[in-house]
């Protein structure tokens, strides 16, 4: 079978293909024949390693996220069966194996029923955004513990960078559990993206003055804001958060250093919840798979310029080109077409 692989630590011409056998699942694991794999920002983060010219123990195969066919099933395996339609979530996580090959073998736990009527595309966009959106719309101190109709219903949540792969998803996670959105973006064209996936109100910061926008669209001020830029929008978050709020971080976009103003926050019991979305612990990661999965089966995760993710498209062996647009910050989902579209 085809596979990307690199075997040192560099930026995107470290990829190459390469010919592999076809992995054989063992007991509990599923053998997928990948469709789609998606690109994610700690795929091409992980791959830098902190800097180009060392090496890795063994070929590594990249990417997170990816949706295809059950091809076979190991020993002790029951919910799954060949031919299923399914998406696959941290699939490179603590191994080698991601989903930039024809072929992966996972746990059965990390391969999830796809509907139908959702597209390889939707399975293979979900995993590390979805996932990570759901964590941090369900970190506050007084819940909700899992997402759905009514979940959110009386909160106002704020997600900055509501075009981002993140943002999308947690726009679109929200608003199916009732929440009012409201967002932040740098363009019009990012704007109409945030919008299209369904925020009540947006606000272009880099021409208003985003905290009053903020501040009109929420006067009691917001109940829980998902961060991707936490030092650069502390301050407009501070002025911003309604009692007992919770600020939840997922990224350090921006710079990696956050001052806190100690009184401003104490006074309202403002909670701050960093996030990162491989070590959630594993009861809130089961229900966020479910939460997510549910959300597909009902329509309310959506991808596509309509559902403001623009989706770009590569084939396998341009993988080392969906890395670089990624990691060039390449606004919508990046894709890797694994297998024809008919698979």
């Amino acid at each position: 079978m085809r596979a990307i692989v690199y075997s040192e630590i560099g930026g995107p011409e470290v990829l190459r293909m390469v010919e592999r056998p076809v992995p054989e699942p063992g007991p509990g694991e599923v053998r997928v024949k990948v469709v789609v794999s998606g690109v994610n920002p700690t795929d091409w983060k992980v791959r830098r390693g902190g800097g180009a010219g060392g090496s890795v123990d063994a070929d590594v195969v990249p990417n997170q996220d990816g949706a295809g066919v059950v091809d076979a099933v190991g020993e002790g395996v029951k919910s799954l069966e060949p031919g299923r339609r399914v998406w696959l979530w941290e699939a490179a996580w603590q191994r080698a194996d991601g989903t930039a090959q024809e072929y992966v073998v996972l746990p059965e736990r990390q391969v999830v029923p796809l509907p139908d009527e959702a597209s390889f595309e939707l399975g293979a966009s979900l995993g590390i955004p979805a996932l990570t959106a759901h964590r941090c719309l369900t970190v506050a101190g007084g819940g909700p513990r899992r997402l759905g109709p009514g979940a959110l219903t009386g909160r106002t949540v704020l997600v900055a960078g509501g075009a981002g792969a993140v943002g999308n998803a947690a726009i679109q996670l929200a608003r199916w559990s009732g929440a009012t959105v409201i967002t932040t973006v740098s363009s019009l064209e990012k704007a109409t993206l945030a919008r299209a996936a369904g925020a009540h109100h947006v606000v272009h910061y880099k021409t208003e003055d985003a905290a009053r926008a903020i501040r009109l669209a929420a006067p009691d001020g917001v109940d829980m804001i998902v961060e991707v830029a936490p030092a650069v929008n502390a301050e407009v978050n501070h002025k911003v958060v309604a009692p007992h709020a919770t600020i939840a971080v997922y990224a350090n976009n921006g710079g990696d250093q956050l001052v806190l103003p100690i009184r401003t926050l104490m006074g309202p019991n403002v909670r701050y919840q960093f996030v990162l979305v491989y070590t959630v612990p594993e009861d809130a990661k089961q229900a966020a798979v479910a939460d997510v999965a549910a959300a597909v089966a009902e329509g309310a995760l959506r991808v596509g310029k309509a559902a403001g993710l623009p989706l770009h498209r590569f084939p396998l062996e341009r993988t080392a080109d969906a890395h670089a647009a990624v990691e060039a910050g390449a606004v919508g989902k990046v894709l890797i077409d694994v297998a024809p579209a008919d698979t």
